[in-house]
């Protein structure tokens, strides 16, 4: 397609590009070396989370280079930017944790601001880090114009003592150093070989999650989530992403007309079926509040409720993604639960074809048990589940994916930060049988919502992951296994039940039946309300205090802003 074909009255470009009025503008244009017939054409963002903070943004820059290729190669014109992250891996077990979750809203916010500010067209998003790929996503529902994301790609299993290792068994592991079970130089042959390359958290955690999403939601080209970063097949998909992003716009073919809502029970029926991170019970409906679409944690539950879980991977199962990808990827797991009558057929993607069409050709291997048929499911349900009572009215959630007891009922042991609890369990000081509490790390609590990764595996590194239960108003990493219970609202911050629990409260947690109570009456509970009063945090000022101030539910996706819903125009139809 030449550039003299694109008209650009209904495009965003035109008020930066077109007419006697727009010199000014075009003079940056030539500043940067740029054509009259590149100036001509669309103007396609190329944003990625490209960084040094990190394994899993450091191939991004890469991949990026191959997306504009592509793009370039079908008469558009790519404008490449980056935006931020915030690493779980890094962040984790300390007060940086609290930055993760908002993470993804400054993320979203940014490419926002930057696709309003320079009227680019169309968005090709490369995403690694966990946050990274719901922000992405959600930039681009939010604008709307036509979009493609791409994952950059998972990391390499690592190899200790003649097995596949990832980070997660690193994190273990000082909970086995703290016990006594691990040497300082067994840890440290650990740590030294766990991550051997570039790309995000090897098993389904959040990332590969959140990428398996990517393509179930219809945003992602079919097969892209699979190959790890380190593999040059990436830079192919990449440069497709680019050739795609130019029919999308030529189609006008927008991420609204994508992400509806049988796409979003598509992307929590993929979550289930391959027991993925208790994340996307915060993400998806956060995505779908800014298409307007109503698809809180209680609709993802339902679905979560009648998935089979069939993915064996890792934390609850023995692979990793590389493992999936080399039995065909996410396509292979859509095409069996497409033809188990798991997933809708009919929703668009990116390709401009129907999910049914893209799976066709997609055959289901028999000589592998990563992926196991909808006929012989690892359990009849998915791997992950939604909870909700008296102590979580607003609903909770916790992956069973792999855990053999699913009901739990001990005495609460209640800590009121994170850094309390993991100092108690570094100290051993908790006991077979209780529920661990951590309140007030809620969204506006923490701030900031973190995950409890550093205390749920120093548990299981001490051998007590099935010996006592976890609840918490804040979040779980995707790599977290146990009897974890997260996401309980409504948060101790804003006088949610967990925060009127005491010591020695009796707790059930039931996930066959989906409910978590405590053994209080409501006027016991009425009692213990009048008595609480709020907590001020450490965080009276910059970023987390503004997060504070604006952020809802967990039950809703922790959003910062009223979403589709009360909008009054598009930005894609400037």
């Amino acid at each position: 397609m030449s550039s003299q074909s694109w008209d650009k009255s209904k495009l965003p470009s035109r008020h930066v590009s077109v007419g006697p009025e727009r010199a000014p503008h075009r003079s940056y244009y030539y500043a940067m070396g740029m054509t009259e017939e590149e100036i001509n054409q669309p103007l396609v963002g190329v944003v990625s989370t490209w960084n040094e903070a990190a394994p899993c943004n450091i191939a991004l820059s890469r991949q990026a280079q191959a997306a504009k290729k592509g793009v370039a190669d079908h008469a558009g014109t790519p404008r490449e930017f980056t935006t931020i992250t915030v690493t779980d891996g890094i962040a984790m077990g300390h007060q940086g944790m609290k930055s993760s979750l908002v993470s993804r809203e400054v993320i979203a916010d940014s490419i926002e601001l930057t696709v309003r500010g320079h009227c680019y067209d169309a968005i090709i998003g490369l995403a690694g880090c966990d946050k990274s790929l719901p922000g992405v996503m959600m930039s681009m529902a939010r604008l709307n114009v036509p979009s493609v994301f791409m994952y950059g790609g998972s990391i390499l299993p690592g190899r200790y003592k003649d097995k596949d290792v990832t980070v997660q068994d690193v994190f273990e592991a000082v909970g086995a150093y703290a016990a006594g079970n691990m040497s300082d130089d067994d840890l440290h042959e650990l740590e030294c070989v766990a991550c051997p390359s570039a790309g995000s958290c090897g098993g389904q955690f959040t990332a590969n999650t959140m990428a398996c999403v990517s393509e179930a939601i219809g945003l992602a080209l079919p097969g892209s989530a699979g190959a790890p970063a380190p593999y040059e097949s990436r830079d192919e998909y990449a440069y497709h992403s680019g050739r795609h992003v130019m029919e999308l716009i030529k189609n006008n073919i927008r991420p609204r007309d994508i992400l509806t809502r049988k796409a979003f029970e598509n992307a929590a029926t993929i979550v289930a079926a391959s027991g993925g991170s208790t994340n996307a019970g915060l993400h998806l409906p956060a995505l779908a509040a800014e298409c307007g679409i109503e698809f809180d944690l209680h609709d993802v539950a339902e679905i979560f409720k009648r998935t089979p879980y069939i993915a064996d991977l890792k934390p609850g199962g023995r692979y990793v993604a590389k493992d999936m990808y080399e039995i065909g990827g996410v396509p292979v797991l859509l095409k069996t639960l497409y033809e188990g009558g798991f997933i809708h057929g009919d929703c668009l993607t990116v390709t401009g074809k129907t999910m049914a069409e893209n799976l066709a050709n997609v055959l289901f291997p028999s000589d592998q048990d990563v992926i196991r048929p909808v006929s012989a499911p690892l359990s009849p349900t998915g791997g992950v589940v939604g909870l909700r009572g008296n102590l979580a009215p607003e609903g909770a959630i916790v992956k069973v994916a792999g855990m053999s007891n699913l009901v739990f009922t001990g005495t609460a042991r209640c800590f009121d930060c994170e850094e309390d609890a993991f100092a108690a369990v570094e100290r051993r000081d908790y006991k077979e049988g209780e529920v661990i509490v951590i309140r007030y790390e809620g969204p506006k609590g923490g701030p900031g919502m973190r995950e409890m990764l550093a205390t749920t595996a120093a548990i299981y590194g001490q051998g007590m992951g099935d010996k006592v239960a976890l609840i918490t108003d804040g979040r779980f990493s995707g790599a977290t296994r146990g009897f974890c219970i997260g996401h309980v609202g409504p948060e101790a911050a804003v006088g949610g039940p967990i925060g009127l629990l005491k010591d020695g409260d009796q707790i059930t947690i039931d996930a066959k039946q989906g409910t978590i109570s405590v053994d209080l009456s409501e006027a016991e509970l009425a009692t213990r309300r009048q008595d609480w009063k709020p907590r001020e945090t450490d965080y009276q000022s910059g970023t987390l205090w503004k997060y504070a101030q604006t952020v809802g539910s967990a039950e809703k996706g922790a959003l910062t802003h009223p979403g589709g819903k009360a909008e009054t125009h598009v930005y894609a139809d400037i």
